[in-house]
């Protein structure tokens, strides 16, 4: 397994891990109540900077464990990460055109905010299975 395919994985799952935090924190928080009345800001700050953090630091015992391949980028790792970014990004576009809609619906902060913070989610989740398919079966050829 490539430093890039690893990457991909850490990535993956710290974002899925992450989110399910944010989201059994909220819902626990709300009991009863509606959403919106739930304080979410901290919750998603704190979540969002525990993920950068946490695949900060796999990143780096990743390459502590495997130094030789840390560094090492062929041109087939640099198709497969523009490939992952390329079709994660949709999912941004698609989060700021919803977010940018609710805001003009003069919808509830919190549902806008939650809806940026999946796009992102989505986004990092689309990518990263991407781009571990492409290492896993190949990629594709246009």
């Amino acid at each position: 397994m490539t430093a890039e395919e690893k990457r991909a994985w850490i990535m993956l799952v710290v974002t899925v891990v992450s989110y399910a935090t944010y989201l059994v924190i909220i819902l626990g928080r709300a009991g009863g109540a509606p959403l919106t009345a739930v304080p979410y800001v901290s919750t998603l700050l704190w979540t969002v900077g525990a993920a950068i953090v946490a695949t900060i630091a796999l990143d780096i015992a990743m390459a502590i464990v495997s130094p030789r391949d840390a560094d090492r980028k062929d041109q087939r790792d640099r198709e497969i990460s523009r490939f992952g970014e390329y079709i994660g990004q949709s999912f941004v576009i698609a989060g700021g055109v919803a977010a940018l809609g609710m805001s003009m619906a003069e919808v509830n902060h919190f549902w806008i905010a939650n809806v940026i913070y999946l796009a992102f989610v989505l986004s990092s989740v689309l990518g990263s299975a991407a781009k571990i398919f492409a290492y896993r079966r190949g990629f594709p050829s246009w």
